[in-house]
């Protein structure tokens, strides 16, 4: 949860770089809200549900964005490259990839390491 947390704090930091777990953990709160709200939604009915689960992606998007766009800067590549996950299944897989990727050893030009330096929290 504190990965979560920290990416969350960074909720608009489209500078630097993010570590995979980072990246990944904060992903996988992130739709775990999202199917336990729009399952919820689906299974009841409840329109105040959908709204809910309308919310989340919304609260959701922009923190979304920057934690991408700081991993695909880890892994030397530009962060305008998060633009190809708005191509149909082609994009999700590239982009996908490009996230799965090591990270460049030492620094790059976004940033040192962020597994050598130390978070600040």
């Amino acid at each position: 949860m504190s990965w979560f947390i920290a990416a969350f704090k960074k909720y608009a930091v489209f500078k630097g770089r993010a570590r995979r777990k980072e990246y990944w953990m904060f992903t996988l709160v992130v739709y775990a809200i999202y199917g336990v709200l729009g399952g919820l939604a689906v299974a009841t009915r409840m329109p105040t549900l959908a709204v809910g689960f309308l919310i989340a992606v919304l609260v959701f998007a922009l923190p979304t964005w920057a934690v991408t766009v700081r991993r695909l800067h880890d892994s030397g590549l530009s962060g305008w490259l998060v633009f190809i996950g708005l191509v149909p299944t082609i994009g999700f897989v590239a982009l996908t990839t490009f996230c799965c990727t090591k990270s460049n050893e030492g620094a790059n030009k976004y940033g040192p390491n962020p597994k050598v330096v130390p978070a600040v929290a």
